[in-house]
């Protein structure tokens, strides 16, 4: 059904009714609610995970596991049907129209969370890219794109049949949020499939790493950023009843967020193998981003002027206020982490834990609480019913923020403190993560301490709503009476801005190019221009069982805790040898950096410890290191090793570049097993069971390759880091978490 089916002429020709779709609102809006508890409740055990190595029950809720099932379910569970809530109660009011399609509209709420419900049931059990905030495998990539379109082409052909001129400034958002995170979703997805649920990236090593944080850094820019200021841009005076502070400096902050946020993501990579060009343009992008930013915050901010006596006693009010807020804080703490002292300090801890969920807990948070709140009520036709439990709400939720936020700042600075300490005779003061982890714990429990206060207000609000639902009055779609459709020819005013929001089309297309600059000037003298990535002569690509161990390291998640990335500062190549180059990565599909170290670098693990140390650290991580936060992974000794795929993986990675010739692809699987009977037999010479078809030895050999490649090896023109002494070599066991 579309709006021409409910847009009825009256008796006076000059005005018509239109029926809005609430229906759809109220479904996302239900859908937030509960997505959101599940979200945050996975949260909530991964910091008991942290605090106890205890919470980590079963391989599939293991950390490895849990962690992108809770970044995907806050992000484009409860944020993303958050948004699609606002958005689509809100386009329908700044447009006079209903949605174009109510076919359209089911299918991408139906879609979406069929979406979300694969995500849950793929992501535990291993199925997983790695890629942060796009681990979801190339069937529901597909997916996600094609609901995207149909979000799409909803939302245009609604512009198209509007019966308003001038486009509304929170529109200008929407419109620079399906634009880019359609070409953010597809250019860093691009995959080559070998199963039904495993693919491996068109892209390798610093490549893939760029793209996945030029994506990784808009995700964060164009799904949980700039949907959101539209939504602040439209509720926020709705709430108030008060108009937006300064229509100018609305024009400013969006001309300036679209265009310059998309070249800061190399600061995800400051100080790695990434070109310095790379690193520069981030980090200046990255610094410019503070004033737009900064624009919309004071243009929210300043909108409530006059409504300050109404922010005492309105629950709403004090939402939108703090998330505001958060946003300012958050916006101006990423561009001091961009600048490379500063980020050398904070890379790898907790501190860039703090600000991730300062920026998702306030920001996102607290403007979908506010949302839900003023919104709710409203499309049940009733008051809400009880404000002290909403204000009862929002302190929970501020002093669980301040809690949580407050811990992994400390716990950030210590870590990169504790990393970066010398005694006087110049030797690491730490050089075991046992030392470490005793003042870290700690904090962890802080951590766990104030995400059950943020949840516990979480529940406040669902008994809230209930009783508020419980009291609903006729439920159903909004009924207005508004002008007949005019003449959209006419010039929307006088000014450029004012003529361009009355062209949709000329929007987009200038908003898309603003969009696409920063990716073109980065991405593509990285992908076309061969001397970016030097090569290194004694790098050579991993055996098939390697390959194997590799794809088993990425279902189990490890990258979450490890990184694969030794900075070239004295105090990583004293603790973890020679510092990365960028040519050692030029057969890794996907990359596998990392952007959290809870335990050690594992770059250069390979050939550090014997066969035997690993099983027993994998099967018992407390029978090497006493303090160890990491789960058991005996169950890898028991899961059978598949190598009916191996052959196809191999063949996949000859096509992208890797010299392994027909007889070794078609002899993969083969090679494979030799190499696992190899493996398996020097183990049980020394005691250890059995494991030849089983996916641990696979994962062994991975561990044992990391690093041998690049060992001492320089790339032309690199700088050369030297290792000093450090005297009597700490024993790895006791270096691993």
């Amino acid at each position: 059904m579309s709006d021409i089916d409910t847009a009825k002429p009256d008796q006076d020709q000059n005005t018509e009714t239109i029926r809005y779709d609430d229906g759809i609102v109220r479904k996302f809006a239900y859908a937030t609610i509960i997505w959101g508890v599940i979200g945050m409740l996975a949260g909530l055990w991964l910091a008991l995970e942290l605090s106890d190595a205890s919470f980590n029950l079963t391989p599939w809720l293991a950390f490895g596991r849990l962690r992108p099932l809770h970044t995907n379910a806050v992000i484009f569970a409860f944020v993303g049907n958050g948004m699609f809530a606002g958005i689509y109660y809100s386009t329908q009011r700044l447009l006079k129209t209903r949605m174009a399609s109510d076919l359209l509209s089911k299918i991408n709420f139906w879609g979406w969370q069929a979406i979300i419900v694969a995500a849950a049931i793929t992501l535990p059990l291993g199925y997983t890219t790695s890629k942060e905030y796009a681990e979801l495998e190339w069937p529901i990539d597909i997916a996600i794109a094609l609901v995207w379109v149909v979000f799409g082409i909803n939302f245009f052909l609604t512009l198209r049949r509007r019966r308003e001129k001038h486009l509304y400034v929170a529109l200008w958002f929407y419109i620079a949020s399906i634009i880019a995170i359609a070409v953010l979703h597809i250019v860093n997805s691009m995959a080559v499939p070998v199963s039904p649920l495993k693919s491996y990236p068109v892209y390798a090593g610093i490549q893939d790493a760029l793209v996945q944080w030029w994506y990784g850094h808009n995700a964060v820019a164009f799904f949980l950023t700039t949907p959101y200021l539209g939504l602040m841009y439209y509720f926020v005076p709705k709430a108030a009843q008060r108009p937006v502070y300064s229509y100018r400096l609305s024009i400013v902050h969006f001309w300036a967020l679209v265009f310059i946020y998309i070249w800061a993501g190399p600061h995800h990579l400051l100080n790695s193998a990434l070109p310095d060009w790379a690193q520069s343009l981030g980090t200046v992008f990255s610094i410019m981003l503070l004033a737009p930013s900064w624009g919309g915050m004071i243009n929210g901010l300043l909108t409530l002027r006059g409504a300050w006596d109404k922010l005492r006693t309105d629950p709403v009010l004090k939402f939108f206020v703090a998330s505001i807020t958060f946003y300012g804080m958050s916006t101006f703490e990423g561009p001091m982490l961009s600048l490379k002292a500063v980020n050398s300090l904070s890379h790898f801890t907790n501190w860039t834990i703090a600000h991730v969920h300062a920026g998702g807990l306030g920001w996102n948070g607290f403007l979908t609480f506010g949302l839900l709140y003023w919104l709710l009520p409203r499309l049940w036709d009733t008051e809400l019913h009880s404000k002290k439990l909403a204000t009862a709400h929002f302190w929970f939720g501020l002093f669980g923020i301040a809690a949580y936020v407050l811990g992994m700042y400390i716990n950030g600075v210590t870590e990169g403190l504790m990393w970066k300490e010398f005694d006087p005779d110049g030797k690491l003061v730490y050089g075991t993560w046992d030392e470490m982890l005793v003042a870290l714990r700690p904090t962890y429990i802080v951590r766990a301490v104030g995400g059950s206060l943020y949840i516990v207000g979480v529940f406040v609000m669902v008994w809230n709503l209930f009783k508020t639902w419980q009291t609903r009055g006729e439920v159903g779609d909004t009924v207005v009476v508004v002008p007949a459709r005019r003449d959209l020819t006419k010039p929307a005013g006088k000014s450029w801005h004012r003529k361009l929001e009355g062209a949709p089309l000329r929007f987009t297309l200038l908003t898309t190019a603003a969009v696409a600059a920063g990716g073109i000037f980065e991405l593509i003298p990285t992908m076309a221009i061969k001397s970016n990535v030097p090569t290194i002569s004694t790098v050579r690509p991993y055996t098939a069982l390697e390959l194997e161990g590799r794809d088993i390291y990425i279902a189990e998640g490890c990258v979450n805790c490890h990184s694969q990335m030794v900075r070239p500062f004295r105090e990583e190549t004293l603790r973890y040898g020679e510092y990365a180059k960028a040519g050692e990565f030029v057969y890794d599909h996907p990359f596998l950096w990392g952007s959290r170290r809870i335990g050690p670098d594992l770059l250069r693990v390979g050939g550090k410890y014997p066969d035997l140390w690993h099983y027993n650290h994998l099967v018992d991580p407390r029978s090497t290191s006493p303090r160890s936060l990491m789960p058991s992974y005996a169950h890898l000794a028991e899961a059978p090793l598949d190598l009916s795929t191996t052959n196809a993986k191999v063949g996949v990675h000859e096509m992208f570049g890797a010299p392994y010739t027909d007889g070794e692809i078609g002899a993969a699987s083969l090679m494979a097993q030799m190499q696992a009977d190899q493996i398996a037999d020097g183990l049980v010479a020394s005691g250890a069971p059995d494991i030849r078809d089983k996916q641990m030895v696979a994962l062994i050999a991975y561990l044992q390759r990391l690093g041998i490649d690049g060992k001492g090896a320089i790339e032309p023109g690199a700088p050369h880091v030297d290792t000093p002494d450090q005297g009597t070599p700490v024993p790895l066991a006791e270096t691993t978490p």
